[in-house]
């Protein structure tokens, strides 16, 4: 008998979820466990993993597709049962799930998707439109003898400018086509459309106005927003407006640490092993966590509840072509970790959620988060809190400029380190002395290789 996959709920607020990639074909052997597909939330892009083991019949969903949680989007057969038979028997009885669970799925999907590429329209015109815009992407798929994959937003892009999405050689992941493959169509296009050498215009249209000086010009459009990014808004806002945030802030001297780091850095290089300066805070703000524990707590309205673990989250910036957004992956048990587990597993982390996806497991359970912008030249920034956290640190860059040292001005490297704090649950003192041992800790970093 046919075994029916539906979109499963993974994260605690999700209602929909979008198949991003497919790890697995038709005819595909398949065990459970196995990573079968990226499939993007209202939090964040994860993978979806299968429950039994069998041999992929049918894919319900194609790439880019937005489904309910609870639609088909897999059939499996099982051992002994042939592709074909399980692919026709779920079609003709719906599986496990019901006579008629295809034609609800497809419904239900391209409701969905009508109502994210026409929020404004009423239901059924957005389905139609939506409709309209699948058919004309399959039609130039089959002009081509294959899927055309393509961001939604490249798609909009690439209608307004009335590109064939089938001449356009996409760059994103596996192929897929995203906004600056179009945009680069685009200027070839208007390229072409100059004079050619016998005097002759392939396309005629008004000269551009000249620019202003001194600037460049902008176009003016409409961004899309992800379920993730819909997410983040929703969650800062909360944040903001019901968390009573102050920020505390302080200077540290960061020579002692970039001294040990170049040293140990050198000492480990053969060893394929790279200290970063964000693996040192990280371990110095869960010590620190340890000798005020309020910082690891969160608010739960009639009581403060005070982590056992210090699990940190680190924010990571998602590149374009995975939707944006930031997500934080999370490490756990930091105090009783050293540095270079701190480092194996951020990179991990980092390099799986802007590559692949995260699952709920990897970015839940965080107790404190450190956001480091110092990459990007930043030497002062405040974060907002992620609830039900009641504090997050904000790291700037260790910028090298003048400083006073032993009432001497000599150059050194200073970065600054500021606390937002959930006033409910942190005092300000208790806010400056966690800031001030995580000052003494980073200052002496030695105490932090025990």
């Amino acid at each position: 008998m046919a075994i029916t996959v539906t979109m499963p709920r993974l994260s605690d607020t999700m209602e929909e979820g979008t198949l991003v990639k497919w790890h697995v074909g038709v005819g595909d052997d398949v065990s459970a466990g196995d990573h079968v597909a990226d499939v993007e939330t209202d939090k964040a892009t994860m993978e979806l993993q299968a429950f039994d083991d069998g041999k992929v019949a049918r894919l319900a969903v194609d790439e880019g597709g937005t489904v309910p949680v609870g639609d088909l989007i897999l059939v499996l057969a099982e051992s002994g049962e042939s592709v074909d038979d399980a692919a026709k028997a779920d079609a003709g009885s719906g599986g496990a799930s019901g006579g008629d669970e295809k034609m609800k799925a497809d419904e239900s999907r391209d409701k969905k998707e009508g109502e994210q590429t026409q929020e404004s329209a009423a239901s059924g015109q957005a389905a139609v439109a939506e409709d309209a815009d699948v058919r004309r992407t399959q039609k130039q798929a089959g002009a081509s003898g294959g899927r055309v994959r393509v961001s939604p937003l490249a798609r909009k892009i690439a209608e307004e400018k009335d590109l064939d999405l089938t001449q356009i050689k996409g760059s994103g992941p596996d192929g897929r086509i995203i906004k600056r493959d179009v945009l680069k169509a685009a200027d070839g296009k208007d390229d072409a459309a100059a004079p050619s050498a016998g005097g002759e215009s392939k396309k005629t249209a008004a000269p551009a106005p000249a620019p202003a000086v001194g600037g460049a010009d902008l176009e003016a459009r409409s961004v899309s927003l992800s379920g993730m990014r819909k997410t983040i808004a929703k969650r800062l806002v909360e944040s903001k407006t019901t968390i009573p945030h102050f920020t505390v802030t302080v200077s540290v001297n960061m020579d002692p640490l970039m001294e040990l780091r170049k040293t140990l850095n050198a000492q480990l290089e053969s060893q394929g092993v790279k200290l970063s300066v964000n693996d040192f805070i990280t371990r110095a703000a869960a010590l620190a966590c340890v000798q005020h524990p309020m910082v690891n707590a969160s608010w739960n309205g009639d009581t403060i509840e005070i982590a056992g673990t210090v699990n940190v989250g680190i924010a990571v910036a998602l590149p374009e072509e995975r939707g944006g957004g930031l997500v934080v992956p999370v490490l756990r048990d930091v105090q009783n970790q050293g540095l270079r587990s701190i480092s194996e597993q951020t990179r991990k982390l980092a390099k799986k959620a802007r590559e692949t996806g995260l699952s709920a497991d990897e970015m839940g359970g965080g107790t404190f988060t450190i956001s480091n912008l110092g990459m990007y030249g930043v030497d002062h920034f405040e974060a907002i809190i992620n609830p039900p956290q009641s504090a997050i640190l904000a790291v700037g860059g260790a910028i090298k400029k003048p400083v006073v040292r032993d009432d001497q001005i000599v150059i050194g490297h200073e970065m600054t380190a500021t606390l937002s704090a959930d006033h409910r649950v942190i005092d300000g003192a208790i806010a400056a002395e966690y800031l001030n041992t995580l000052k003494q800790m980073i200052e002496n970093p030695a105490g932090l290789l025990v």
